[in-house]
């Protein structure tokens, strides 16, 4: 039922008994996406005591899944489904007016303009600790709750975010562009838990998601390739694929369809053994996609210095944006963070970084995690990313 309320209080052996509820505890709210890790953070949460309802944000709906599956109704029932189970109350929140104008827009419009955008952390900012947040603290709500994997500690009296102990799940790198506010209202209650052992405690707590696949789509339209979603709303705008020198080797499609260090989909073979072409550069003004054969010294392939800009600090005590310092930058997620030096260029705004070694295709338009060790310090957006000549 949309915007609407569940209350089912079914017996569920772990639960605290809603009598026993205090106002001296937190109130949280937890997003639950319809996956096992949003399931049993909301799990976890009840077995503690807090007073916790559910809630699903309803974002997008892929009318006719005219680009690929997109089950958000199978995802509503299911997260309606563990609520029923622990007895908690659930709401469906349709933020879908807000999604278009706060991640679609930015996400078509920045593929438009030939850079690489990361709607999940907009996401993350944007809409669950942003628009989800103000409807939850509307209704008394203290904080909220997800299923990401990473933790939130006190340091020196402030919150900070730290990467989750699972290294293959970390999620830290979604939160870098978070205010600290939005840390301080924050939880992750699965941050201390290997992805293993998040579905075998599911399947002891007997919850219905604990063996449903991950979702390997966008963060607001599932099953879907970002290619299909993208032609579906940007016009096909075809040009010269050309190697470094300037040859034509072939056609691309369109440049919005294609981002830097790419090696599959683009069409032109090498014909070189084990050798293959990777894309290194977007002209926009002449509409060509540069390829060139990949090897380590491969030119606009590599490069250590850049600007970065859209400064944001998750923790301000720990990461004073307008002062030098090195740290740790993470370039995109499963990509390791690598250390650097951090150069403001103005005060709050922008920065220069430059890495220890060089980094493959740094891209502008893509998300920066920067972290002391664990910690996640902030992030910023690549705005130009500079070769050495």
């Amino acid at each position: 039922m949309e915007d609407g309320v569940i209350r089912r209080y079914l017996p569920f052996s772990f639960l605290t008994p809603r009598s026993h509820f205090t106002r001296s505890m937190p109130r949280i709210l937890a997003a639950m996406s319809g996956g096992v890790d949003s399931s049993l953070a909301t799990a976890l949460l009840v077995q503690q005591g807090y007073e916790v309802v559910g809630a699903y944000m309803k974002n997008w709906i892929n009318e006719e899944n005219v680009m690929g599956h997109c089950p958000w109704q199978e995802d509503i029932e299911d997260a309606r489904a563990v609520a029923d189970q622990l007895g908690i109350e659930f709401h469906v929140v349709n933020l879908m007016r807000d999604y278009r104008e706060k991640v679609v827009k930015y996400l078509l419009e920045g593929y438009q303009q030939g850079i690489t955008p990361n709607p999940d952390v907009m996401c993350n900012r944007e809409m669950k600790f942003g628009v989800l947040w103000e409807w939850a603290r509307d209704k008394g709500f203290d904080a909220i709750a997800t299923g990401h994997y990473a933790r939130r500690e006190e340091v020196n009296g402030e919150a900070s975010v730290f990467r989750g102990v699972d290294s293959n799940k970390d999620q830290s790198y979604f939160l870098a562009m978070l205010r600290p506010e939005q840390v301080n209202i924050a939880r992750f209650p699965i941050g201390h838990l290997p992805k293993p052992e998040v579905r075998a405690e599911a399947a002891r707590l007997g919850l219905k998601t604990a063996e449903k696949k991950d979702s390997q789509g966008i963060c607001f339209i599932g099953e879907v390739r970002m290619e299909d979603f993208l032609r579906t709303f940007v016009e096909d705008n075809p040009g010269p694929i050309v190697d470094l020198q300037g040859k034509i080797l072939g056609e691309h499609r369109g440049l919005h369809l294609y981002t830097l260090g790419q090696r599959k989909g683009l069409r032109v073979a090498s014909n070189l053994y084990k050798q293959a072409y990777v894309a290194v550069a977007k002209r926009q003004d002449r509409n060509e996609l540069v390829v060139a054969i990949e090897r380590p010294d491969t030119p606009l392939l590599w490069a250590r210095r850049c600007r970065i800009s859209t400064l944001s600090s998750a923790a301000p005590q720990s990461f004073d944006i307008t002062q030098p310092r090195t740290l740790h930058a993470q370039p995109r997620y499963r990509c390791p963070a690598a250390s650097a030096t951090y150069t403001p260029v103005e005060p709050g705004v922008s920065a220069d970084l430059v890495f220890d070694e060089p980094q493959r295709a740094l891209t502008p338009g893509q998300i920066c995690g920067l972290y002391d060790g664990e910690q996640l310090l902030g992030g910023a957006v690549f705005e130009e990313i500079i070769y050495d000549s």
